[in-house]
């Protein structure tokens, strides 16, 4: 079930990705007319426009990645059903349709079935459309009806699971949407504390990609909170709209840039070149993207209460950041980029505040983090005992991609033992015959952040954002054997 779940995590990823794209016109359209919002520069409104179809479509987008993503051979068909599955479901019970089937008028049709089209609906309609394409893509059917088989019956069954999945809703989605909307008033209700509460579990989750299900409650119009959207679309209430965001740009522009700096000064003199070169890019992409996972997964399972500190420390700043109302919002995550494309967006509250909280948290971070790396002894990197694996210079010189791609193939256990490759924006996701055949000495020799072990035969190796090179070189390996 947990692997079924990180499987999910990263197939989220990809529609994810496209918020940035709708950032960008969203915050230069604001900037350009930040008071009219549009309606004082045609220019403005054809931005904001354009970054509120992608923004106002996540769950359309979410079915799409979702179902290609779960699909067994990402085909394009699987992202096809993906499609068709929202668009059956979100038709058989808009709220028109539930006042035909129910008998009654549209008025007394139940709120939720206008709240239909939410990305828990993109997600499901993805999940089951990834399932009909594993299922069936493969199928063959009678030569009078040959026509349809194969990858074309994929749509169909899709269909036909969805009119089913859709009157098991007309009874459950009100219950559901219900519950979703109670959970998220109660966090809400708590203020400034349930922001501290969320921001603890969003990083105490990451470790096991159950994070984006939390964050879907409260970034997306699942409980409808919808903190993202609203804020770029300026709705909402200001000082309020956006707490669910502005904490975290003070722990990623500047707490977890600093933990990086301690880790660096308490590595040992022999590997501070090594850890040098590790910590200043991972930190400067958590910087300037707020991509954090190659500086989180450094010390995250090296040193467990270090990151856990880490973890109380984004709920501390999320809840400082809540009750002073100073609030700043982000398209994908929270870096400079981001915080800088908000800074005009009408909703924003005193946006600035956030960079002094962020110096704040820059020293509690690097003194926290030093006094316990050292009290406690941590094997954070550079601290590690010693191995007789030495780098090979090589994975530094010429393609260095394809060179870390063999070595870290051949330290999982090349073609013998890896059986399925794949990949999220930072990590090479990885299934093995043998785990006890993967030698990490030879994987960590090519200066990867960290390695992370998720089941008996799931791996997970984490490289930075370059991962996608790494995965190709793999790929071609594969290829060629």
């Amino acid at each position: 079930m947990m692997k079924y779940l990180q499987r999910l995590g990263r197939s989220l990823m990809l529609p994810v990705a496209v918020l940035p794209a709708a950032a960008i016109l969203m915050g230069i359209g604001y900037w350009i007319d930040p008071a009219g919002w549009g309606g004082g520069s045609p220019v403005a409104a054809f931005l904001i426009k354009a970054g509120g179809s992608i923004i106002d479509n996540m769950a359309i987008l979410f079915a799409v990645g979702v179902a290609l993503g779960m699909s067994k051979d990402k085909d394009g068909s699987a992202a096809l059903s993906g499609l068709v599955a929202y668009l059956v479901v979100t038709t058989v019970l808009s709220t028109a349709s539930v006042a035909m089937l129910q008998g009654i008028p549209v008025e007394e049709v139940n709120p939720a079935f206008g709240k239909i089209g939410t990305q828990f609906i993109g997600i499901l309609s993805g999940i089951i459309a990834a399932i009909m394409y594993n299922r069936f893509s493969h199928v063959k059917l009678p030569d009078a009806l040959s026509f349809f088989s194969g990858k074309r019956l994929v749509p169909i069954m899709t269909s036909v699971a969805m009119l089913a999945v859709s009157l098991v809703l007309l009874f459950v989605w009100p219950l559901v949407f219900s519950g979703l909307v109670a959970f998220g008033k109660g966090i809400s209700e708590l203020g400034a504390i349930g922001a501290g509460i969320y921001g603890f579990f969003n990083r105490l989750l990451i470790p096991i990609g159950l994070h984006h299900a939390l964050n879907s409650v409260f970034w997306f119009d699942v409980a409808g909170i919808n903190d993202i959207a609203n804020f770029w679309s300026s709705q909402g209430e200001k000082g309020v709209t956006g707490m669910y965001q502005a904490g975290f740009f003070p722990v990623m522009m500047f707490g977890l840039p600093a933990a990086a700096l301690a880790m660096y000064h308490t590595a040992k003199t022999s590997k501070k070149k090594q850890v040098a070169a590790l910590m200043l890019a991972a930190g400067v992409a958590s910087f300037f993207t707020g991509v954090t996972e190659p500086l989180e997964f450094a010390f995250m399972f090296a040193a467990p209460v270090l990151y856990f500190t880490h973890a109380v420390l984004t709920g501390i700043s999320l809840a400082i950041a809540a009750t002073f109302q100073w609030t700043a919002g982000f398209g994908f995550s929270a870096g400079l980029v981001d915080f800088i494309l908000s800074l005009k967006i009408p909703i924003a509250n005193q946006p600035y505040m956030l960079i002094v909280q962020g110096l704040v948290f820059a020293v509690i971070y690097y003194f926290l983090f030093r006094f316990i790396i050292t009290k406690f002894n941590l094997n954070t990197p550079g601290r590690e005992e010693d191995s007789d694996e030495v780098a090979e210079e090589g994975v530094t010189a010429g393609n260095k991609f394809a060179a870390m791609a063999a070595k870290i193939y051949e330290g999982l256990g090349g073609d013998a033992n890896v059986t399925s490759v794949d990949n999220c924006v930072t990590r090479l996701r990885l299934e093995v015959k043998d785990m006890g055949a993967v030698d990490q000495k030879k994987i960590k020799s090519t200066g990867v952040p960290g390695i992370n072990i998720v089941g008996k035969n799931s791996i997970q190796v984490i490289v930075g954002t370059n991962v996608q090179f790494v995965a190709d070189e793999i790929a071609k390996i594969r290829k060629e054997k």
